[in-house]
């Protein structure tokens, strides 16, 4: 697959719902500090922000029933995970402990999305183009994926996620956020498994556009994350 380029232009679709969704973007200082960041050498630099080890992921897997969950706002956790050499994956949840309600394994591989990173601002869009309005717009399974501008692929939402996936969200119950790498439980050639879990808020524009603004630890540096939905009429 052909590695991913960082576009001039970060507006990835010209919609009305991706433009109220983009004018909606946080400009001032004090939404800046709420917007998360990556460090500018890709998603393992992240590590240096957020210090929590495999040890740590061990720990948190090895807990006993769920506790309620510690955070009292309404961000929604995203996770950003997959093999060094393979393809990345997105899931969306309420809080750490529960399903996703969105899942989907993107068309670009870990090390095309490092490259992303290095840029000052990252934007991951989805793009729908369901005539029907009968499903909610995070329930559509057919996606086209741009990333900062440049359409990569098509992908499908997931309804279950594999043994190896699921393992993953299991080892990162309670993580509210943070980056590491987690062993594969699969003898593959694909590496480690490579992870970045965050809080991000969202906004919703329409009922066929939604956007996820990462929400930024403090002093963090770094490109800014946005995932944008879009359910083209």
């Amino acid at each position: 697959m052909p590695s991913v380029r960082s576009s001039p232009s970060c507006n990835p679709m010209e919609t009305p719902g991706i433009a109220y969704l983009l004018r909606h973007t946080p400009t001032s200082a004090d939404d800046n500090k709420r917007t998360s960041k990556f460090s500018s050498g890709g998603l393992l630099k992240v590590l240096k922000l957020f210090p929590m080890l495999t040890s740590g992921c061990k720990m948190v897997a090895l807990l006993g029933r769920p506790r309620k969950p510690m955070l009292k706002d309404n961000s929604t956790t995203a996770t950003i995970f997959g093999h060094r050499k393979g393809r990345v994956s997105l899931a969306i949840q309420e809080d750490p402990y529960s399903m996703p309600m969105f899942f989907i394994e993107l068309p670009m591989h870990t090390s095309a999305l490092n490259k992303e990173m290095a840029s000052d601002m990252v934007r991951i869009a989805l793009e729908s183009e369901t005539k029907t309005h009968r499903k909610k717009l995070l329930e559509e399974f057919v996606w086209g994926v741009y990333c900062n501008g440049r359409k990569v692929g098509y992908s499908i939402r997931r309804k279950q996620m594999n043994e190896e996936e699921a393992n993953v969200m299991q080892h990162l119950r309670g993580v509210s956020m943070g980056a590491g790498v987690i062993p594969s439980s699969e003898q593959s050639g694909d590496g480690e498994i490579t992870y970045m879990r965050a809080r991000f808020e969202r906004v919703v524009g329409s009922k066929d556009s939604e956007a996820f603004y990462m929400i930024n630890p403090d002093d963090a540096q770094g490109p800014e994350l946005s995932i944008f939905f879009v359910r083209v009429h």
